[in-house]
């Protein structure tokens, strides 16, 4: 069986948080990686049976109630995270900006930068305010992540500001 990085999100997350429903990783994913990494919910849901199917995870069922499933990292599992993890990769972010692609079609410019600023502006402080949680403890790879998006956000903002602040070709030429 491949496994995709939906794959390697589930089992990233279930080694964090132990033990988690399908459900609890939507939540973990839209607080931490979902900041990044688009994925679906439906594949949240479907990842973890097709992992446990696999032997990358173990699954039990809650005794009574709802009886959800619950699933956790098998030794399997842990190998192939830990695998992962040490190769490096050089494959480069795909870059699906609805605010560029507009601009590339002829969006009015001006008024679409300053939308697209402040849209940005507002990612930015949550993120700032993120950071000022940050203890200084371990494991840095969340806090890293979160100073790449400073930074990704910091340049879009000076991005969309520049155009915002430009005149439109047309009304330089009068």
């Amino acid at each position: 069986m491949a496994l995709t990085p939906t794959s390697y999100i589930v089992l990233g997350l279930l080694e964090r948080a132990g033990e988690a429903t399908p459900y609890d990783l939507k939540q973990l994913v839209a607080g931490s990686v979902g900041n990044f990494w688009s994925v679906p919910h439906s594949q949240l849901y479907a990842e973890p049976e097709r992992l446990a199917d696999a032997g990358y995870l173990s699954e039990r069922r809650e005794p009574g109630g709802r009886r959800r499933r619950l699933y956790s990292l098998t030794q399997r599992g842990r190998d192939a995270l830990a695998t992962w993890r040490a190769e490096p990769t050089r494959d480069l972010p795909e870059l699906r900006d609805p605010g560029l692609l507009k601009l590339f079609f002829g969006a009015d410019q001006q008024a679409l930068a300053a939308v697209r600023r402040e849209a940005h502006r507002a990612k930015l402080a949550e993120y700032e305010a993120r950071r000022q949680l940050d203890a200084g403890e371990r494991p840095r790879g969340p806090w890293h992540t979160l100073d790449a998006g400073i930074a990704h956000e910091r340049e879009w903002v000076r991005f969309w500001t520049a155009l915002a602040d430009e005149r439109p070709p047309a009304e330089e030429s009068r």
